[in-house]
């Protein structure tokens, strides 16, 4: 599965109001059971986040936050990203604020495919200019625009 695939423009909140950690987590969580229509599933889904966020930040990079988890409530794999100006007191393992976050949950069954989006995540975030440019974009159409370009510059160094 590619990122494009997962993180569609309908997927995508520009302009994050969540000023921490627990609200950005709420707010993505909301928006992702909004766009993928999970009634019902926001609260295993936000004890799956908060679980495994328990055992380490997900501030992972400088500016960027991947929370990310698992659940039997669920079939598939699911995600959303969102996009903060002011940036979220995130508790991140460098102290600095998140800009960027890729939030991330699936089903225990699909634990492997979780593995490789996770992968394909870290591979896209390694590239500044990708976290520079996507902080630009002022729409989820934009932002999309900018994620597909980036992971076919990544699926071409891979072939």
């Amino acid at each position: 599965m590619l990122l494009q695939e997962l993180f569609t423009a309908s997927c995508i909140k520009v302009d994050l109001e969540a000023e921490d950690k627990e609200e950005v987590f709420e707010e993505l969580v909301d928006f992702l059971v909004r766009a993928y229509r999970l009634d019902k599933k926001r609260d295993p889904i936000l004890q799956a986040i908060r679980e495994r966020e328990g055992k380490l930040s997900t501030g992972i990079k400088a500016g960027i936050a991947v929370p990310h988890g698992k659940t039997d409530a669920l079939e598939g794999i699911y995600g959303v990203m969102g996009i903060s100006r002011k940036g979220i007191d995130y508790d991140a393992l460098d102290g600095e604020p998140v800009h960027l976050i890729f939030l991330l949950v699936s089903s225990i069954e699909d634990s492997a495919q979780h593995l490789r989006t996770l992968k394909k995540i870290a591979l896209l975030i390694e590239s500044t200019d990708f976290y520079t440019r996507v902080l630009e974009a002022d729409t989820a159409e934009k932002a999309y625009a900018i994620l597909r370009q980036f992971e076919d510059i990544l699926e071409h160094q891979e072939t």
